[in-house]
């Protein structure tokens, strides 16, 4: 059986960098009541890191990237700003008189 052998992506989505890591899984361990996880991809941030999806070693690159590239649309960046109309602050005020806060 060969050894795992961690990998490292870097992705650039919406101009901001990510750097995605692979590290192996871990066997139960019952004395210590561990659960096993399978080998997964990692999102580091400012030195830790979060769990993104499982890895499979025999992913082609260009999936590999879309997978970790829609993982971090939906849940590393925020909304896409739409554009709004124009505040228009004359129609805030033009249900009350000039002075609504002084008695009439």
């Amino acid at each position: 059986m060969a050894a795992f052998k961690s990998q490292q992506r870097h992705l650039t989505i919406r101009g901001r960098g990510f750097h995605f890591v692979s590290f192996d899984g871990r066997p139960a361990n019952h004395r210590r009541a561990q659960l096993p996880y399978p080998a997964m991809w990692y999102l580091m941030v400012e030195g830790r890191r979060c769990p993104v999806l499982p890895c499979d070693p025999v992913l082609p690159l260009s999936e590999l990237d879309a997978a970790l590239s829609a993982w971090a649309e939906d849940n590393a960046l925020g909304p896409v700003q739409i554009a709004s109309p124009e505040f228009a602050p004359d129609s805030i005020g033009s249900r009350h008189s000039e002075k609504w806060w002084a008695p009439n």
